[in-house]
């Protein structure tokens, strides 16, 4: 069910979302603001099993914007592998401030367009 309302809630919001089997979404995402604005990418989630509890984690894109650097002491500056696939990048940001929201997936795609403000 956290899946379902989670794609639910995205779905509300304008985006369609591909399911790519487990916990595996995505959905093309054009980048609003920060020096990739205007590109158009693919933007995956792992969905949480306990959503909202829970945000998830990520994100997940493709193509690569960012250098790799999975060695990275901090979250920051970490961007890894995915469980996505090789044409995929994990950038490893997590949504520290989830509880201090309404837990949505409005709440998450703010961040995520946060994410792409400041990198």
């Amino acid at each position: 069910m956290a899946k379902a309302d989670f794609i639910s809630q995205l779905t509300e919001i304008g985006y369609t979302v591909e399911e790519l089997g487990d916990d595996k979404i995505a959905f093309p995402y054009e980048i609003p603001a920060g020096r990739f604005k205007g590109q158009t990418i693919k933007l995956g989630f792992n969905a949480p099993a306990d959503f909202p509890v829970s945000s998830p984690s990520g994100p997940h894109l493709t193509p690569h914007l960012l250098p790799m650097n999975a060695g990275a002491p901090a979250h920051p500056a970490r961007v890894a592998d995915s469980n996505f696939g090789p044409e995929w990048q994990y950038w490893s940001r997590p949504f520290l401030k989830w509880a201090e929201t309404n837990k949505t997936a409005k709440d998450y795609m703010r961040y995520i367009r946060h994410l792409f403000e400041t990198q």
